[in-house]
């Protein structure tokens, strides 16, 4: 591919524009993708469009000098079952970038199609990069070679940071001296919610009657899903202060705060990629991945040791380790963009662009 050929990328993702953190993977990945083939057209394709043979979709993919798949959690049930002509009819090479195996709390096992559909578009991949060993032990046990398959990171890691408004700032207190903490709920339709429902707002809601009372902290809501709105006002938490901006200017304010405790993935890979230390309260094997892949499993919090108290003591503990976290955090994102980076020269090598 010389000369003045103008790059076509076929990106197919996850792209629920009501949820931010699904934006923020689009965004993330399309700017790295860009930065490594400047000239490149992008087209975008929902992933719904493996779930169904269309000859025309097959034609509009083909059209492409490669696919991307990713990144952002393409391997769950709710997309699944892929469909198997779909895979076969795609002529291009396909890489999988930077996505991710999700498994609920109290969700069933995948039925055999789902499983045998993924592990088909695996095999039809040129190359594979997931963003954690959760992923890549998945497909392992699948049956795909490990050696197919690169831990490359999360690509919403890198996503750029855009400074918000003085009168966001103001409006916010952001200019202001003292600690501030965010906390972000999961109520974007994850169906265990209910059964936590009590453990969880009362272990969020003891969490920052200790931080304002005793530190005089501002506390945040960072909105990440429109279902939210249902609940968060049930925390009855003082003076809350509600984050609901693009993902990259509410990237910019995760990096204004001083901690995060968090439930939807990308509020902290986000606030890791912004070097600020998220608690994570887990609801599925995602956010045990990523505290894995970032070598600090302490940033996740069980839900069966909520009603303990575990939640506010790790936040005493993490905050207080604030600096650290950072120069860890700078170490760990160095070493992710050397793998995102050789995983994007493996596709440019492959292609010979």
């Amino acid at each position: 591919m010389a000369g003045n050929h103008k790059i076509r990328i076929a990106h197919i993702h996850v792209w629920d524009k009501k949820n931010k953190g699904d934006e923020a993977i689009v965004l993330a990945v399309q700017e790295l993708l860009l930065k490594k083939f400047p000239r490149a057209i992008i087209n975008d394709f929902p992933v719904e469009v493996l779930c169904s043979y269309d000859k025309k979709q097959i034609t509009k993919l083909n059209q492409a000098d490669f696919v991307v798949i990713g990144g952002g959690g393409i391997f769950y049930s709710y997309f699944l079952p892929f469909d198997l002509e779909m895979i076969a009819a795609i002529s291009k090479p396909i890489f999988l970038f930077g996505l991710g195996y999700i498994k609920e709390v109290d969700a069933p096992l995948w039925s055999k199609d789902k499983t045998r559909s993924v592990i088909a578009l695996a095999n039809k991949a040129v190359g594979i990069g997931v963003r954690d060993l959760n992923t890549k032990r998945f497909l392992i046990a699948n049956g795909l070679r490990p050696t197919k398959i690169k831990v490359i990171g999360d690509p919403a890691v890198f996503l750029s940071e855009k400074k918000i408004s003085t009168t966001n700032l103001n409006k916010l207190g952001l200019n202001k001296a003292g600690l501030k903490i965010g906390f972000n709920l999961n109520y974007s339709g994850w169906l265990g919610f209910g059964k936590w429902r009590e453990d969880i707002l009362r272990a969020y809601k003891e969490t920052a009657d200790y931080f304002q009372n005793e530190l005089d902290a501002e506390i945040y809501y960072l909105k990440h899903h429109p279902g939210e709105d249902k609940i968060y006002p049930e925390l009855r938490i003082k003076n809350l202060k509600l984050v609901d901006l693009k993902p990259n200017e509410q990237k910019y304010v995760y990096g204004e705060l001083d901690l995060i405790i968090g439930m939807m993935l990308h509020v902290g890979v986000m606030s890791f990629g912004a070097l600020t230390p998220e608690i994570s309260v887990a609801y599925d094997i995602r956010n045990y991945g990523f505290a894995e892949f970032i070598k600090c499993p302490e940033l996740v919090v069980d839900l069966n040791k909520l009603k303990k108290g575990e939640l506010l003591k790790r936040a005493k503990i993490v905050i207080a380790k604030k600096i650290n976290y950072q120069k860890k955090f700078n170490n760990t994102k160095n070493k992710i963009n050397h793998e995102l980076n050789t995983f994007l020269e493996f596709i440019k090598g492959t292609l010979k662009i």
